[in-house]
């Protein structure tokens, strides 16, 4: 019989953060490295930079950041949808195991992405990215229901950790392959490229299966489902939102998150594409082997970013590190605009190493502590990850009309350095203690 664990205990907390370990694998070598380098090449090598869809030429960066938007968009309408059901029925870890073979299995299915069968391929790619996604839904709601209050901090650093240093080594294991690719027994890079995706899924699969074996079911008893369930979960956002009216630094860090956060994942998304498109690698080897490189670069920073701003948070409060670190993220967004050459790349890859996993893993703890006491915290972290849905909508949007319109990522970049400002004034508004009253 399966041994069922306390909320707190030290095995339970392992397995979850296990799960960063398992699922980062998509974000490094889908979202950040393997994908935008093959996408680029599939482009280069019938020299074109647009293609026809849908009866419009579009350019293949803005292509791929309009497809995001859409997945985006369609993860922030089932989420509320989902999480309303999952906590209905008590039964949250069955929707995380449905996201995650979705996206899983879509990410196999990428080897077989095609400019001839694009729409199949950009289908592909959406649902990969849904499933990712729809499933840190349900696992960042899991956070509050495993672990103490002076436990979150701690433990969501680790997770983040564990998923830099698990992706870090497929990624190893794909570069070696692509770059390598003669020692495998492979005729060019094309095969080994495309098999990462298969090893990545398979990944995701395998290793998530520790967190499945105990993490529990869920919060709530259960109950039948019935048609009025399918719309609980916008009533319960609904409720939510009302709630905070009178959680005043609830309210203002959500909204300031929600700002500063749509700056911070359209980077994130966007950087691989800019590396393999903006600057001056000389060959195509170069050109994997140092955008590449670079991704590791970031990864292998982001452990310590995420332990030094675990650490910060500890000595200066929450709030006024994630203030710190969004200062960085402008100088680093302006630096951005003038890098051209791979050692400046280097350098501003190890600066974004540093705050990326901070932020992530600060932000997601800070709304965990600022939360009321409630059992419902499926909802709760729905709306948090509705709003990061939205902001990423929104960023990805923008990013790719930018570069529509002016023909290079550089201004759109630049732009987003508004969202940091705006964000880090308000979380300057954010107040230190836990007022309960009705305000703006």
């Amino acid at each position: 019989m399966k041994q069922i664990l306390q909320k707190g205990d030290q095995k339970l907390l392992n397995a979850w953060a296990f799960y960063d370990w398992a699922n980062s694998v998509y974000s490094l070598v889908i979202a950040s490295a393997v994908f935008p380098l093959f996408y680029g090449a599939l482009f280069r090598a019938q020299q074109i930079e647009s293609v026809a869809v849908f009866g419009m030429m579009i350019r293949k960066t803005p292509l791929i950041f309009y497809t995001t938007a859409i997945a985006f968009t369609i993860v922030a309408v089932i989420s509320p949808i989902l999480s309303g059901i999952a906590d209905y029925l008590g039964n949250k870890k069955f929707f995380l195991k449905l996201f995650c073979y979705l996206g899983a299995l879509s990410t196999i299915g990428l080897f077989w992405f095609e400019l001839e069968y694009i729409y199949l391929g950009l289908l592909l790619y959406l649902l990969a990215l849904v499933g990712f996604w729809g499933s840190l839904v349900f696992y960042n709601s899991y956070l509050p229901d495993i672990a103490y209050p002076e436990q979150h901090d701690k433990i969501s650093a680790k997770g983040f950790s564990m998923g830099y240093v698990g992706s870090v080594l497929l990624l190893i294991l794909c570069l070696a392959m692509i770059l390598g690719y003669e020692q495998f027994g492979f005729k060019d890079a094309g095969l080994p490229t495309r098999l990462s995706f298969v090893l990545t899924g398979l990944w995701w699969i395998g290793f998530s299966q520790y967190t499945y074996l105990y993490l529990p079911k869920g919060n709530k008893q259960g109950g039948k489902l019935t048609k009025d369930v399918v719309f609980q979960g916008f009533n319960e956002l609904k409720g939510i939102w009302k709630s905070m009216q009178h959680q005043l630094r609830l309210k203002r860090y959500l909204i300031a998150f929600f700002v500063y956060s749509m700056a911070v994942q359209t980077v994130m998304l966007a950087a691989a594409y800019f590396g393999e498109q903006e600057l001056e690698w000389g060959s195509d080897d170069e050109r994997t082997t140092g955008l590449i490189v670079s991704i590791l670069l970031i990864q292998l920073v982001a452990v310590v970013g995420a332990i030094l701003t675990s650490r910060l948070s500890a000595r200066i409060g929450n709030v006024k590190a994630l203030i710190v670190i969004n200062i960085i993220w402008i100088v680093i967004c302006a630096w951005a605009y003038f890098v051209y050459t791979p050692v400046q790349f280097y350098i501003t890859a190890g600066f974004v190493g540093l705050v990326m996993g901070g932020i992530q893993s600060l932000s997601r703890s800070t709304y965990a502590k600022f939360l009321p006491h409630t059992d419902d915290t499926t909802s709760y972290f729905s709306f948090y990850d509705v709003a990061e849905k939205i902001g990423i909508i929104i960023g990805m949007f923008l990013y790719g009309l930018i570069e529509d319109l002016t023909g290079s990522m550089r201004y759109s970049i630049v732009f987003l350095i508004l969202f940091f400002v705006v964000g880090v004034l308000l979380l300057t508004r954010v107040p230190k203690d836990r007022t309960i009253r009705t305000t703006s």
